[in-house]
């Protein structure tokens, strides 16, 4: 049993020449210390050294019929499976551009004949314990490459589930369904993908960023978790000063993000947007917008992305409120929009994709079940609202 396990342990070493007499040789010099594998000329040895159990190295005649060494080398160090086996050359071509040639075609020794026993031994055993070590580090590399990804899934994942997360605490806090939030995600990422090639946008809308936008677009309305819930969740129209208070919510919503950056202590390149989105999404293309009425370039593009796409989806969707608009109606209005309240460009895109817009909406798009759980939700909150609400004065 030991020496079946000492002999699978051994490596393998394949000789290639053409003449039986050599063969004979190189396997009883070889057969003490390793596993020997023999053929006869050039095809042979490429098949074994494709198989499924390659040699650790190769003992390779130049001068045989058919296929040379040179050719075998060459075609072993084109593939991406064999290229890594060490070749020595063993041959009677003793010229220095012989052996030029053959450590040019990736050749890690050039051996001549008549060989000497221990010179042959020694360099093979020198090889194979280099190869050893870099099979090691090949092995750790990718190891290691393969933990890192691993890592990286595992923190995008934490990302998205707090991203999520967060998204959704405000959701149960408004009108808006889940589906909302899925909604405006792809709703952002197809306007961006489709302004990727514009003048305008190409040096900002890379691949990268596009992900982030998508990861950052559930966030921009996190601020309403601030809103009181007799403004948050009146039915009607807001009288001036709810309005203002309403207002509140996009900053709400971008301080809350910087203030979790600053428990942390550092600034999250993924949140950048994130924070933009929240803080500006309100604003207009004339500067008539909210927070601070910012106009034009000024606004973050994120920003302007989700105002169109925030804007659509809440007219197309059914709300307890309201019925949906139909698709063309809520086009006209966007295209209305179009050089004052969004940007034009973004509008012209828009236009252009509008079908996958009415796709996007149609995936996710609100059930009965969802509207009903919803004002569930909402007839529970307002309840609440009700009754924490100051009793009248009794009759004097």
């Amino acid at each position: 049993m030991d020496n079946m396990i000492e002999n699978a342990n051994r490596p393998t070493v394949l000789v290639v020449d053409d003449t039986p007499d050599n063969l004979s040789l190189m396997s009883g010099l070889l057969k003490d210390s390793y596993k020997v594998k023999i053929a006869n000329n050039g095809e042979k040895a490429l098949k074994i050294a494709e198989s499924v159990s390659p040699p650790d190295l190769i003992l390779l005649d130049i001068m045989m019929p058919g296929m040379d060494g040179y050719e075998v080398c060459e075609r072993l160090k084109a593939q991406p499976n064999t290229r890594d086996i060490p070749v020595i050359f063993l041959t009677a071509k003793s010229d220095l551009e012989d052996e030029k040639k053959g450590l040019d075609l990736g050749a890690v020794d050039y051996i001549t004949k008549p060989i000497s026993p221990p010179i042959v031994l020694a360099r093979v055993h020198t090889h194979l314990v280099v190869k050893a070590s870099a099979d090691f580090l090949k092995d750790k590399n990718a190891f290691l490459e393969a933990e890192v990804q691993r890592r990286t899934r595992e923190v995008q994942a934490i990302q998205d589930v707090t991203i999520l997360a967060m998204a959704s605490l405000a959701e149960t806090r408004d009108n808006e369904t889940g589906n909302h939030i899925r909604r405006t995600q792809f709703y952002v990422d197809a306007l961006a993908r489709q302004l990727q090639t514009h003048p305008r946008f190409a040096a900002e809308l890379d691949d990268r960023t596009i992900d982030a936008l998508f990861k950052s677009a559930p966030l921009h309305d996190i601020g309403k978790v601030g809103i009181p819930d007799r403004i948050l969740l009146k039915p009607g129209r807001f009288e001036p000063e709810e309005f203002e208070i309403m207002k509140t919510h996009t900053t709400l919503g971008r301080d809350a993000i910087l203030h979790a950056e600053r428990q942390l202590g550092m600034e999250v390149p993924f949140l950048k947007h994130a924070k933009d989105i929240a803080y500006s999404h309100q604003e207009k293309w004339d500067g008539s917008g909210y927070p601070v009425g910012l106009a034009g370039d000024a606004i973050p593009l994120s920003a302007r992305l989700m105002a169109v796409a925030d804007v659509y989806d809440a007219l197309i969707s059914r709300r307890v409120y309201k019925a949906a608009m139909p698709h063309e109606k809520a086009v006209a209005i966007i295209q209305e929009g179009r050089g004052s309240h969004f940007d034009p460009d973004i509008v012209d895109a828009f236009l252009a994709i509008q079908d996958r817009f009415r796709e996007i909406a149609s995936r996710f798009v609100d059930t009965d079940h969802d509207i009903a759980e919803k004002a569930e939700q909402l007839g529970r909150a307002i309840g609440t609202v009700i009754e924490a609400a100051p009793a009248s004065a009794p009759p004097a």
